[in-house]
């Protein structure tokens, strides 16, 4: 049966970004990717690769955060149209995406500077597309205040904070500890306005931190005095997008509002020999919005502002030793990417 598709001058785009995703799929001879849980006696999406217990955490800019298993979202092809994830309201958008196992505590870094731990056991484990919980239950927020970041535990020996206008300074590890005092303070906004980002470093890499503009500096974190240091300096009209720990063999996957991405290899990104200075480009973009280092086994996730998720191979994307603009990532219509985060394999 040959159906006339109707008018859809006017229509929510997040609705017709549903619909043109469902057209694309049938177009395809693919049955439309599953976005809602299915029945006991239905049968299970396709999957990616077997059960795991890792786990996709989505956090909005409002404080909404879930927890989704990994294999739950099915691998597509670089530049796919995704499949939609975390409900928000209309006056909410993802602000952080990473994947953690549930049998993890994860750090959470506000940007106020102040560092809380929570077992991610503990979070909201809810489908893909479905609603989340306020994390306030776990990370008592003040107002203004969001989560910029969310961490594994022992991930290294010091973690990196970079704030907006991108002051930096390292806290060890022992710091952020079991024995660590929730809503410890780690920096102050009138030093470099809110915190936008954080890491974790072996405590002699080199630290590579991104902006809006596509800009980016890479130094040694040794450095970084005890008091903090600027890492990278700033035009007015521009602000730290987040920062990486490298070395010259690492990949850096840079992620553009236009859905655009580009893998960066360290090694044609050359360190200067102190922090402080002004930024080279790293991907020509009217606006970077996320980084994250990967290698060429991970695969990828990257979220947008509608809540679109698609996750493809890292290796989809051609690795770079100069500067460029990027390739086609994940496919938009009225929307943009806001966060990306390596996914593992």
């Amino acid at each position: 049966m040959n159906l006339e598709r109707p008018d859809l001058t006017g229509i929510d785009p997040d609705v017709l970004a549903y619909i043109e995703a469902l057209e694309a799929a049938l177009a395809g001879g693919r049955r439309p990717r599953a976005v809602t849980p299915v029945a006991d006696d239905e049968e299970p999406p396709e999957l990616s690769e077997p059960t795991t217990t890792r786990n996709v955490i989505t956090l909005s800019r409002g404080g909404m955060i879930k927890r989704t298993p990994r294999h739950l979202y099915g691998r597509q092809r670089r530049s796919g149209m995704g499949i939609f994830d975390l409900e928000l309201p209309d006056d909410d958008v993802p602000a952080v995406l990473c994947v953690l196992d549930e049998s993890q505590m994860a750090l959470a870094f506000t940007s106020e500077g102040r560092a809380f731990r929570l077992p991610v056991a503990e979070l909201p484990q809810a489908a893909v597309r479905s609603r989340g919980q306020s994390i306030t239950r776990w990370v008592p927020l003040r107002s203004e205040e969001r989560v910029v970041a969310l961490l594994p535990d022992q991930g290294g020996a010091q973690v990196a904070l970079v704030s907006e206008r991108g002051q930096v300074q390292r806290v060890r590890a022992s710091f952020v500890s079991p024995h660590m005092i929730p809503g410890m303070r780690f920096h102050d906004v009138k030093n470099g306005g809110p915190l936008i980002g954080a890491c974790w470093t072996s405590g002699k890499d080199d630290l590579f931190i991104a902006t809006q503009q596509g800009l980016a500096a890479r130094f040694p974190e040794e450095r970084i005095h005890d008091n903090g240091s600027l890492g990278i300096r700033l035009e007015r009209n521009d602000g730290a997008v987040g920062i990486v720990a490298v070395s010259d063999a690492s990949l850096v996957f840079l992620l553009s509002a236009d859905g655009k991405g580009a893998l960066r290899a360290m090694e044609g990104f050359a360190a200067n020999k102190m922090p402080g200075v002004g930024g080279k480009v790293a991907l020509k973009t009217e606006r970077l919005t996320g980084l994250t280092v990967v290698t060429p086994t991970d695969d990828l996730l990257i979220i947008s502002r509608l809540s679109k998720v698609i996750r493809f191979q890292a290796v989809e994307v051609p690795q770079k030793t100069g500067v460029v603009q990027g390739v086609v990532c994940i496919s938009l219509r009225s929307d943009e990417a806001v966060a990306v985060a390596a996914a593992g394999m």
